[in-house]
């Protein structure tokens, strides 16, 4: 049987707390001291974590069984926050323009409720208030720190202003993607801006790779395989009478099938070398595969999902094109990974906008869910 966990008026002042000191990746000293403060007035015990942030708490149970982790991510984003809340951000520059706040909250209610239910607890609850998702690093220092070493299995949430809250989506299905960053240097002979043709300037073969790099996603891959690239920024030149010797640019690929990602970074360094000996000039090209698309563990998602129906809404998983470190938690444990809804209205801002809004009513579903899955994860593999 699922619980209904009431949603305190303390849960919802931490939110509005948490969201208003958000703090940029890695630097998140003062989050880390307020959550270990609260973990240690409900009497949750707290590790040691050999990161300079983030928290690690710990649920003993009175029953044996395994440990399995629950995991929120606590890091803002650089951004203006610009949405009129009264509990807007008071870090000029910084905000938690992703929701970090909320899983955040989630999580320590959750705990907060499980903390004083230990005797129905088969094994024990690690509690990982992870750093620098924002950078997708702060997953993978976790698992090099050895923190995952003792867990079977990982839980975590990603709030989702495209469902409403009461909503939920979790299951087996790709739920978020792969992500590469990539940049590339293009070195010529610059000269006199009225002299061109006496230099090898960058600026026309930057134009064409951006045209041309367009078409590997339209021309070389199936229309039902979700993939994205997008080229972000330009740097070429700082003088308006002189061709530039050296120019640049980035961006980022989003995929969900491995094979596309490969794919895409073959035909990618093609283009962009043939374009460049057309030129006469040369390129380094940095691709940086870094995350991989985020899958749940099959049967314990499916497990998790059927138990979700008794207390919210199972929604389907609609894939984002974000991208999110949850997936470097993969290769060591089982994850289940979960969309909670935050917003729902049409038209409302997405992540990563000085406009985004998530709900206090996300709480209640958000709460339950990291209990609910976690005793449903302890039950299962006990």
């Amino acid at each position: 049987m699922s619980e209904h966990i009431e949603i305190t008026p303390e849960i919802i002042e931490i939110r509005h707390y948490l969201h208003a000191h958000p703090e940029r990746s890695f630097k998140e000293y003062e989050t880390s001291a307020y959550i270990e403060k609260l973990l240690r007035a409900h009497d949750i015990e707290v590790l040691n974590n050999p990161l300079e942030t983030g928290v690690v708490g710990l649920i003993r149970g009175e029953q044996p069984g395994p440990r399995i982790a629950l995991r929120a991510d606590i890091d803002g984003l650089p951004i203006q926050e610009d949405t009129g809340l009264p509990f807007s951000s008071v870090n000029d520059g910084v905000m938690h323009g992703c929701g970090h706040d909320l899983h955040m909250s989630y999580m320590l209610g959750a705990a907060f409720w499980l903390a004083k239910r230990r005797k129905r607890i088969k094994g024990s609850i690690k509690l990982l208030f992870q750093p620098a998702e924002e950078l997708g690093l702060g997953a993978k220092a976790m698992v090099d720190a050895g923190l995952l070493a003792d867990v079977s299995a990982a839980i975590g949430t990603h709030n989702n202003p495209n469902y409403a809250p009461g909503q939920i989506a979790v299951g087996p299905d790709p739920m978020m993607a792969g992500c590469v960053k990539f940049h590339v240097t293009l070195h010529a002979a610059g000269s006199h801006a009225g002299y061109p043709h006496k230099g090898t300037g960058p600026i026309e073969a930057l134009a064409t790779m951006i045209l041309a790099l367009q078409t590997i996603v339209s021309r070389n891959v199936s229309p039902f395989h979700p993939l994205v690239l997008s080229i972000t920024e330009l740097h070429g030149g700082h003088v308006w009478n002189v061709v530039p010797d050296k120019a640049s640019f980035q961006g980022t690929v989003r995929y969900f099938h491995k094979s596309d990602g490969e794919l895409v970074e073959k035909r990618f360094k093609q283009q962009v070398q043939s374009i460049a000996a057309g030129y006469g000039i040369t390129t380094d090209i940095d691709w940086d595969d870094f995350q991989n698309p985020l899958v749940s563990d099959m049967e314990l998602s499916k497990i998790v999902a059927d138990n979700v129906r008794d207390y919210a809404q199972l929604e389907p998983i609609h894939p984002s094109m974000a991208g999110e470190d949850f997936c470097d938690f993969m290769p060591v444990t089982m994850p289940v990974f979960a969309f909670i809804g935050s917003n729902g209205e049409k038209g409302c801002p997405d992540w990563h906008s000085p406009h985004f809004v998530g709900l206090d009513e996300s709480l209640q579903a958000g709460v339950e869910f990291y209990a609910n899955a976690a005793l449903t994860v302890l039950n299962e593999l006990s």
